[in-house]
């Protein structure tokens, strides 16, 4: 098989890069895959040659053909200078922050962030002396008001976890570049596949690979991806933290990677149908998906997005934990579970009220986030119909 350029790849469509990224099958002995390397110790020819590292590798941790493999194929994918691989989402935002920030900075924050890494603010940059600062994820360019002398880092997660809001990246990016501030954006729900953060501008485009690179849920592994500017201080605190994944969930990532555009686009195909179904429900308050037309941060969505992913919330018309229990115990496709972005669906019941503090959180019911899988919508329409109705026999 004949070897592409960079530039031959570019002309091709996402499904095709995502089979070729990362291989090379004249450095592989014609093996279709990249095995999994395993191995800490990596011996020199010669005294010279250790002397002068001169061996491509030098230790496991620092680097091996099968993380090469997933790193070029992210950063292709991601338009990316270059990417480093963490063990979980939580350590890919963690690992980034604190490659653009120290001591004495602030960082601005929004409100709608995974809880893990608000909870990484609030405890862990809080006592190393960085001071964090929440705001509105419908904040575009005003968010320059919240601007401070030492503000160093603006961190993005578009659609917010659990609420689903779409923020204005290319507003608050411009902003960021007018201060000489670092730009950072949790990306898992999107993925390059339908927005790509680099192109927008942003600086670190962060991935919980756990999720649709994967695919399968047997997989914790966590992405960052970075432009030119910001890939040299990425690379040096992934290095002096000593973040290692194994071989073998790096392979197990890599051969998710290659039927992601496939289930990505079936899983949103049909999460949006079942999104539309439920805003039709008299059971259901409202839906939180940002490709429906009556999101508040749809015009954006329309704008920035080249399509939707498989998870989305609505809320119940439900005031009880009995009620909730009710709709969830009737479920027999949907499992309960705290991930998603795997083959199967999931539902999970979620209250954001306690810790967002730019903004309020007022549903008007009980909340639930569901995970559509490749299950058939068909199906999984008629087991959510009928774990509403069983919700609607209880009484409040």
């Amino acid at each position: 098989m004949k070897s592409l350029s960079s530039e031959e790849k570019s002309h091709l469509q996402d499904d095709t890069r995502m089979v070729l990224a990362g291989r090379n099958t004249a450095e592989t002995f014609g093996f279709v895959n990249v095995p999994p390397f395993r191995g800490s110790t990596v011996v020199y020819p010669d005294a010279a040659a250790c002397l002068a590292h001169r061996n491509r590798y030098t230790y496991g941790r620092k680097g091996n053909p099968t993380m090469d493999a997933l790193e070029s194929a992210w950063s292709e994918l991601e338009g990316a200078a270059g990417t480093v691989i963490c063990p979980s989402g939580a350590s890919a935002c963690t690992t980034a922050l604190l490659s653009c920030l120290k001591a004495g900075d602030h960082l601005l924050m929004v409100d709608s962030v995974y809880r893990p890494t608000r909870n990484f603010c609030d405890n862990i940059l809080k006592r190393y002396g960085v001071e964090t600062t929440y705001y509105d994820p419908h904040l575009a360019g005003g968010i320059e008001a919240l601007i401070k002398p030492n503000t160093r880092a603006i961190f993005m997660e578009s659609p917010g976890s659990q609420t689903f809001e779409v923020q204005d990246v290319p507003a608050i990016v411009a902003v960021a570049k007018k201060h000489d501030i670092t730009t950072l954006i949790d990306n898992t729900w999107a993925t390059a596949l339908l927005f790509r953060p680099l192109d927008f501008g942003v600086d670190l485009s962060i991935n919980a690979a756990t999720k649709y690179p994967s695919g399968h849920s047997d997989v914790l592994i966590g992405l960052v991806a970075a432009n030119a500017k910001a890939l040299p201080g990425l690379k040096a605190m992934h290095g002096d933290l000593g973040v290692y994944l194994g071989p073998d969930d790096i392979f197990l990532t890599l051969r998710g990677l290659r039927s992601m555009p496939l289930r990505m686009r079936e899983q949103g195909a049909n999460a949006l149908a079942i999104a539309a179904h439920l805003e039709k429900s008299p059971h259901v308050v409202r839906v939180m998906h940002p490709a429906l037309p009556s999101s508040p941060g749809h015009a954006l969505f329309k704008r920035d997005f080249k399509g939707a992913s498989g998870l989305f919330a609505f809320v119940l018309k439900a005031s009880t934990d009995k009620q909730v229990e009710a709709f969830l115990n009737h479920l027999t496709l949907f499992g309960m579970g705290y991930s998603w972005g795997g083959f199967e669906s999931l539902a999970v019941p979620f209250d954001a009220t306690p810790y967002r503090t730019a903004t309020e959180f007022k549903p008007g019911g009980r909340a639930v986030r569901l995970n559509i899988g490749l299950e058939s919508p068909i199906d999984l329409i008629a087991d959510l119909d009928g774990a509403l109705a069983a919700m609607a026999k209880v009484p409040a």
